[in-house]
């Protein structure tokens, strides 16, 4: 490719440039503060509302938050809603996408224009209430994961997808003798790292984001996933009620308990992050076009 030297050329790269960085800046300098401020102390927090590196480091926020093993147990419910969840999800997901995108499908116009319809739409909070009462589901982990295990948009992406995959490798699968679930998961879902990738990342966000759902479904507080905890303890904070703290003469302020918070509850979805983001853009971009 040739360089583009002209004037117009740099000065169109120099002013590129600048306004990414500044989208960059003003990205990132949000979530630094908030780390930096989780560690820093009282007093410096107090005297400098924006803090970017602590003069000096304190974990008393930390302390509060790990104070007992509720959080620990709170955590595991969330990794394990997140992991079974997005597990289930992905394979009804995935067996409605690769139907709905055979075209010799009887009814595949009336599945599509049902989907979609749904996307339009729906219940609502009262009438899926109802309906996990009914199927008692009430206080169980299977709450959080049924009424939302399929997504219509998710299903969707992934349905253009596999249409873009050759039908002529379909049908060689089939001359050697597989049928619909072996032409699935040993041809279509190993061409398609990239959007399960992508939809999986989805999926995982999600649960590991559940909150209305607990707040809904469970009764019962030792089965509460970590979003509906974190809040809890941001209210107990807001309220002064430092009993569970290891320190109640000197709690650790407001604000900084509720920046640990964030970190806590947004750090293990960030790293997961990473090991997809390869796949993550080209599973999103195919995954869009019209098959």
């Amino acid at each position: 490719m040739v360089e583009d030297r002209s004037i117009g050329g740099r000065m169109f790269a120099a002013v590129n440039f600048t306004l990414l960085a500044l989208i960059t800046l003003i990205t990132v300098l949000p979530f630094v503060h908030v780390v930096a401020g989780s560690f820093t102390t009282s007093a410096e927090l107090a005297a400098n509302k924006f803090v970017l590196f602590p003069k000096v480091w304190s974990f008393e926020a930390y302390k509060f938050i790990f104070s007992t093993n509720t959080i620990i147990k709170s955590m595991g419910v969330s990794i394990g809603v997140t992991l079974f969840g997005t597990l289930f999800s992905m394979l009804i997901t995935s067996l409605m996408a690769y139907g709905l995108s055979r075209r010799d499908l009887d009814g595949r116009s009336v599945f599509n224009f049902l989907v979609v319809f749904t996307m339009l739409f729906h219940g609502g909070m009262i009438p899926t209430f109802l309906v996990v009462k009914e199927l008692g589901l009430i206080d169980t982990y299977a709450a959080l994961i049924l009424p939302s295990a399929i997504s219509a948009f998710n299903m969707i992406i992934l349905k253009n997808f596999f249409q873009n995959i050759p039908e002529g490798l379909e049908e060689s699968a089939k001359i050697d003798g597989c049928n619909d679930f072996g032409i699935l998961f040993r041809i279509v879902l190993p061409l398609s790292l990239p959007a399960i990738a992508t939809i999986s990342l989805f999926y995982a966000v999600t649960y590991w984001n559940t909150y209305m759902s607990a707040i809904l479904y469970l009764d019962d507080s030792a089965k509460w996933p970590i979003q509906v905890l974190l809040r809890q303890i941001v209210v107990l904070a807001s309220g002064m009620d430092y009993s569970a703290t290891l320190d109640a003469t000197n709690p650790p302020p407001d604000q900084t308990i509720k920046m640990a918070v964030i970190v806590v509850a947004t750090l293990p979805i960030l790293m997961v992050y990473p090991f997809l983001q390869k796949h993550f853009a080209k599973g999103a971009m195919l995954g869009s076009m019209k098959g």
